[in-house]
Formats: structure tokens, C-alpha cells, sequence
């Protein structure tokens, strides 16, 4: 027998094994290894990013006034990036913006006025978003909605513009603030022939929060001689319904 036959294979196994157990390797470029490649994210979708994305604009409208009845700013955030109408209207013709103002959704007023919806859109009941402020008396959405300069001379139902049922209603603080911030009309006269000051003693109750509306009222200038159509002022008015305090008032000015 041959023995080079024999050491030839033993010597291609030890040369093998000497390769794999720590002497160098040389890599031709055909033969060098493609580098990893890295794990790539796969971008989200829009529509995952935004669910209302494709949806139907009567499905939208209908989602965005839910939206500003609950106050949620961030659905109304998504619903307006997927294209809702933010001046479509429900059944009474109300925008979002003034079912938000309706139910004192701040956040979602916010939301809304950012988008650039109308402050001065009206109802069926003539009423605007910055209307209903008067009635809920509510001073942080007075905020927001000034931003979106609405028109302080819309008027009500009745002829009268915002603080006009906040002084019947005795809200104090709203009535301040409006005119504090703004050149609203202090002496307009609605279509009862009644101004805000006439109003405050009429339809108040002469305590704590008229009181303070009437001297706020005062400060900025209301004529306390305007009467109403049966020719009785303020003071008179006052005097016969026993408001001391307010008939007081009244005759210092």
C-alpha cells in the first residue's frame, strides 16, 4: 500500500481544523460576507395614525359634533386633519363651535377656534357661539372665543347682544371681564327697550352678584338715565322693587 494514499486525506483534515480553530482567513471579494443589514421600521399608515382618515363626511360630521358635545379636544384635533367640515350643523343648526360654547367644552372650543371656526355662525335660535357665552356666563370660553374675534354687535332673539342676559342672569365676573376686554356696547337696548343695566335691576334679584354688575356696569359708562319704553329708569325700577342697596347705588351716579 501506498502510505501517501493514506496521509493525504489525514493531512487535508488536520489542515481543516487548523483553519477553523483560530488561523486567520482571507476572504476573496466574491467571497467576503454582505453585511447585516439593519432591521428597517416600516413607516405607520395614515390611516393607522388617524382612524377617521377615508371615512364618509356625513360619518365625520356626525363624530366631530359628538366630539365638542364630550369636550374631546384630540378627536377633534384627528377629525379635522381627516377633513371634517368643521361648520357643518345638527339638527338645530348648530356648528360644533357652538355646541362646544353651549356646554362649556373649553378644551374643545379651543380645538375648534384653532381650526378656524366661525364664533359668529347663528342657529335656529339665533343664537352664535359667543351669544351662548352671555347666557352661561362662563369666562374661559369668553377667552377662547375672543380669539377668534367674534362680532360683539350680533344680536339675540330678543335684540340684545352678550351682556345683556349676563347682567339678568348675574353673571358678575363675565360681565367684568367682557368689558374689561372688549368696546361691546354698554348701553345697547334689545327689543324689550331694556339695556344690560336695566336688565341687572328688572330681572335681578338686587343682591351680592347684581350689585356688583350694576357698579361694574356704571364704571364703564352706562347712561343710568336711559328708561325703558313705559319711561321708568334703573333707579325707579330699584325703588319699586325694594332694592335698597341698588337704589343707592343708582343715586350716587
Amino acid at each position: 500500500m501506498n502510505p501517501y494514499r493514506v496521509l493525504a486525506p489525514v493531512a487535508a483534515v488536520v489542515l481543516v481544523a487548523s483553519c477553523s480553530s483560530g488561523g486567520e482567513q482571507t476572504w476573496s471579494p466574491e467571497q467576503a460576507p454582505s453585511p447585516t443589514t439593519p432591521t428597517s421600521v416600516a413607516p405607520t399608515s395614515t390611516a393607522a395614525a388617524n382612524p377617521y382618515v377615508g371615512r364618509s363626511s356625513a360619518f365625520l360630521a356626525r363624530q366631530l359634533l359628538s366630539a365638542a358635545r364630550t369636550d374631546n379636544a384630540p378627536k377633534i384635533t384627528l377629525l379635522v386633519a381627516a377633513g371634517a367640515d368643521i361648520e357643518t350643523r345638527d339638527d338645530h343648526e348648530r356648528t360644533p363651535l357652538l355646541v362646544a360654547a353651549t356646554n362649556d367644552g373649553v378644551d374643545a372650543a379651543r380645538a375648534l377656534v384653532t381650526a378656524g371656526a366661525d364664533p359668529d355662525a347663528l342657529d335656529d335660535r339665533h343664537d352664535t357661539p359667543w351669544l351662548v357665552t352671555g347666557v352661561s356666563g362662563s369666562v374661559e370660553m369668553a377667552q377662547v372665543l375672543l380669539e377668534a374675534d367674534p362680532d360683539l354687535t350680533v344680536r339675540n332673539r330678543f335684540g340684545g347682544i352678550s351682556i345683556i342676559p349676563a347682567s339678568e342672569r348675574g353673571h358678575a365676573d363675565y360681565v367684568a371681564y367682557v368689558l374689561d376686554h372688549t368696546d361691546i356696547d354698554v348701553d345697547h337696548v334689545n327689543d324689550l327697550g331694556w339695556t344690560a343695566l336695566l336688565e341687572a335691576v328688572i330681572l335681578g334679584r338686587g343682591t351680592e352678584p347684581w350689585q356688583r354688575i350694576v357698579d361694574t356696569l356704571m364704571g364703564h359708562g352706562a347712561d343710568v338715565s336711559i328708561a325703558d319704553r313705559n319711561g321708568i329708569t334703573a333707579l325707579q325700577h330699584a325703588r319699586r322693587l325694594g332694592f335698597t342697596e341698588l337704589a343707592s347705588m343708582l343715586e350716587r351716579a
